[in-house]
């Protein structure tokens, strides 16, 4: 069976909720390879809400569908304050990535109390702002950043990442709507370490199998290289 589009692949999926410091209740879900003890952790930041990010914006969707099975990967999807998916809707109201910050507490917060291993941030859009504007503040192995726009993180914020040996991987679309490679080397050059991987073709959307795959290849290849390359075929049981 090939895998492809929305095909959840075997996994133990928990729906869970994180409390935040200022009283919220967010809802979300934690998927963790079927028998198996996780290598890694993602936890995951979701594009802009008020444009129609959530939860299960695809790329986080098929991350938690396959990566559990494909690369003994957990993957902590949460709805940022406010947000509404099927799993239902986070307390509180959007607030442009301020109070957004006691968000990522609250999922980084539950990963310890959970024990889950290696925790990385992984941020898409509007969640790689709270990744670099937030991520230095806790344990981390490092940030992966998904079509970042630099709208709302500062360049002090990102050149904080500077004096930070974690690592900061940044997959930039080719055709991206907001920050094009060119930019973003430019934007990025603060940080000496971070890997900046111009994707051919890559859209801001990263819509189309083909760069679903290459989205999850480079995350895999950051967190648990060992699991590569994935499978495209899935056994029929």
């Amino acid at each position: 069976m090939e895998i492809r589009g929305p095909l959840e692949l075997p996994a133990r999926r928990e729906d869970i909720e994180l409390r935040t410091a200022d009283d919220l209740t967010l809802v979300g879900e934690l998927s963790l390879p079927e028998t198996a003890e996780p290598i890694a952790t993602l936890v995951t930041l979701h594009p802009l809400p008020t444009a129609g990010g959530f939860m299960d914006s695809h790329i986080l969707r098929k991350a938690a569908a396959r990566l559990p099975a494909l690369a003994d990967l957990a993957v902590l999807r949460f709805n940022t304050r406010g947000t509404s998916s099927p799993r239902g809707t986070s307390e509180g109201a959007f607030d442009g990535g301020a109070s957004e910050r006691f968000d990522v507490a609250a999922a980084m917060d539950f990963a310890r109390e959970r024990a889950l291993p290696r925790p990385w941030l992984l941020g898409w859009s509007f969640g790689t702002e709270l990744a670099l504007k937030y991520g230095r503040e806790h344990d981390v192995q490092g940030v992966i950043l998904l079509s970042p726009p630099l709208h709302r993180a500062t360049d002090d914020e990102v050149a904080a990442w500077a004096g930070d040996g974690r690592k900061v991987v940044v997959l930039v679309p080719e055709l991206d709507d907001y920050l094009r490679p060119e930019e973003a080397r430019k934007r990025f050059s603060s940080i000496p370490h971070a890997e900046l991987i111009a994707v051919e073709g890559g859209k801001h959307l990263w819509v189309g199998e083909s760069q679903t795959r290459r989205v999850l290849t480079e995350i895999v290849a950051a967190v648990n290289p060992s699991a590569l390359p994935l499978p495209t075929e899935w056994p029929l049981a």
